[in-house]
């Protein structure tokens, strides 16, 4: 089965293919930097994360990159009016704006870090590409597609026939739907910038040949996907909210300025809500991941995340955050159960029946994922996976070569698929452990041999209350940590 994905320009799946076999390039928009990631963030990029991590796994080699938007987005929706939300955090600081760039950003990547989000393969901030944006927009006005206004540059979205592809939206309807007074620098109401004048006291600003200004914010992204991935490269992630206007205009102005296609394929994560409402830090209803990993673990936020398709809408709730802890648990507890037994496990060869309970569950894991990188089909998968590991721990005497088939496949499907990590086992604790249990299972034998039941039953309640089963064989006892939810298989 091959990989195929839901391609947003085409309103369609297709099959994935990259543009240079073996390679893929993938560029998805990064955030705006004025303040701590939130729950928001932690959904689009676990997501794209997860979708690098499973073109990795599939062989490819994945160039992915990733913005750090660190000028020219501004405060109002329509990008004409308001303040650049860099600027307007750094007067309300009464700090430099690199500053603010810096704190937030170094705060972005310690999120990430603690979500077990990979770096990109590189991480560009728009400050740092000005000349890239300059350029890019002095070729746009040599071709005609663009024009000056008193110091700023406006891409004149009447000579792209093309504009409102990706979203679907007609320019002609633009006109009418336009939430603020029309700008009467702009020859129509969807033209953007692509570059603006610095009025005065503006903090951020730089030398252009028209003038002192900054770029808008759609610039940066085209300037800087093309100098790293191409004119047209692979995949082009986002938000379903950056779809229009940003990637409208990413498009528009990058196959305006290369007669080229920009990107082949379009990835929007949708959105995640509270109550049915969208979270964002401009709506004032949002979480950060600082607030959220001091209640639940971040690998239970990000096990809530993959529990719903990238493209569907995830509504935060603390039933939802609840069973996704549990089903960590669970997880957790079927791993901890293998790494138990491994060492002291007899020698010989794989069982047969689970070496192919495990190759079944990874084909499904693996059509799970290709099937637009299901990742709810794929957790379910990974809970059958943990229920036959349990199975396998708990038989009477599991091969070392059994419990390391099933040891890796939750590595290669939870690790290295989804990104889900796992404490590691201290193995002096681990062996300290296993020596007091087997002091009291030594005991409970004597009081069996005794006939002393009633005080061996006891002992194995009193440890199964801390969690631990005891399973009496025919000439000896066996223990292993209990899984929620899984005592009876």
């Amino acid at each position: 089965m091959a990989l195929s994905v839901h391609n947003s320009l085409k309103r369609a799946r297709e099959i994935f293919a990259p543009l240079v076999p073996g390679n893929v390039g993938i560029y998805v928009c990064g955030p705006t930097v004025y303040g701590d990631a939130h729950l928001g963030h932690a959904k689009s990029y676990i997501c794209f994360d997860t979708i690098v991590r499973y073109l990795r796994f599939l062989g490819y080699r994945v160039r992915y990159v990733q913005n750090i938007t660190d000028v020219g987005h501004m405060t109002d929706n329509d990008e004409d009016q308001g303040e650049d939300k860099i600027a307007k955090k750094a007067v309300l600081e009464r700090v430099e704006p690199m500053e603010v760039v810096t704190h937030y950003m170094m705060s972005y990547f310690d999120d990430m870090a603690t979500l077990n989000v990979a770096r990109p393969s590189i991480i560009c901030q728009a400050s740092g590409h000005v000349p890239e944006q300059i350029e890019l927009t002095a070729k746009l006005l040599e071709k005609g597609h663009a024009y000056v206004a008193r110091g700023s540059v406006y891409f004149d979205v009447a000579t792209f026939p093309g504009y409102g592809k990706l979203s679907g939206r007609r320019v002609e309807e633009l006109v009418g739907g336009a939430r603020v007074e029309a700008n009467p620098d702009k020859r129509h109401p969807a033209d953007f910038a692509l570059w603006r004048g610095a009025g005065p006291g503006h903090l951020m600003r730089w030398n252009s040949p028209w003038g002192e200004g900054f770029p808008g914010w759609h610039i940066e992204c085209s300037a800087m996907s093309m100098k790293y991935l191409g004119e047209t490269f692979d995949i082009h992630g986002g938000g379903l909210e950056n779809q229009f206007p940003h990637h409208e205009c990413e498009i528009a102005q990058s196959e305006a300025a290369t007669g080229a296609q920009f990107a082949r394929y379009w990835l929007h994560n949708n959105m995640l809500t509270i109550d049915g409402t969208k979270m964002g830090k401009s709506l004032g209803n949002f979480i950060t991941i600082k607030e959220m990993v001091q209640k639940v673990s971040p690998q239970t936020l990000r096990l809530f995340t993959l529990m719903s398709h990238y493209r569907s809408v995830t509504d935060f709730s603390d039933e939802a955050l609840g069973a996704a802890e549990k089903g960590m648990q669970r997880l957790a507890a079927s791993v901890q159960a293998i790494d138990q037994r491994i060492a002291s496990a007899p020698d010989g060869p794989a069982d047969a029946s689970a070496s192919e309970g495990i190759a079944t569950i990874r084909e499904r894991v693996v059509a799970a994922m290709d099937d637009d990188f299901n990742t709810p089909e794929a957790i379910a998968e990974l809970f059958n996976l943990a229920r036959l590991t349990n199975t396998i721990v708990a038989g009477s005497a599991p091969t070392k070569s059994t419990l390391v088939l099933a040891r890796q496949a939750m590595t290669e499907l939870a690790k290295t698929v989804l990104g889900l990590r796992f404490a590691e086992v201290d193995s002096d604790i681990e062996r300290q452990f296993d020596g007091v249990m087997q002091v009291l299972l030594d005991l409970r034998q004597r009081l069996r041999a005794g006939k002393q039941y009633a005080l061996a039953d006891e002992l194995r309640s009193r440890l199964a209350a801390f969690g631990i089963q005891v399973k009496d064989e025919k000439d000896r006892s066996t223990w292993m940590r209990m899984i929620e939810g899984d005592e009876g298989t």
